[in-house]
């Protein structure tokens, strides 16, 4: 079973930036799509950034300049880096494979932003 341990959240002032990130337990990390999620209780499930095996990335719109997803696939690692944060970019972030078969969720990773 794969596990997925995201850290780097934390407590900005609108404006700031902060990097997230994420190691998955996985000897096949290098070859597979992966995904940065937010969510929160009473909230739906957003997909934010998603980076190809070959570094490929995509972008949902309201994060799109503002948020850079990146890899180490040396380190078997996904990053988000967060810049120009918004209180409404207030969740809990999470990275999993970007693919209709998730793995389990990790513990996620709170991200506060205060106006």
């Amino acid at each position: 079973q794969v596990h997925l341990v995201e850290s780097g959240g934390g407590l900005v002032q609108t404006g700031g930036s902060l990097r997230l990130s994420c190691a998955a337990s996985t000897r096949l990390f290098s070859i597979l799509d992966m995904g940065w999620y937010r969510h929160a209780p009473g909230k739906s499930r957003e997909l934010v950034a998603a980076i190809t095996s070959t570094g490929a990335t995509n972008y949902a719109g309201s994060v799109k300049g503002r948020f850079t997803i990146s890899r180490d696939n040396a380190k078997n690692t996904v990053y988000l880096q967060m810049s120009s944060l918004k209180p409404e970019d207030t969740d809990v972030y999470y990275c999993n494979i970007n693919s209709p078969h998730l793995w389990p969720w990790g513990q996620g990773t709170q991200v506060n932003v205060s106006s």
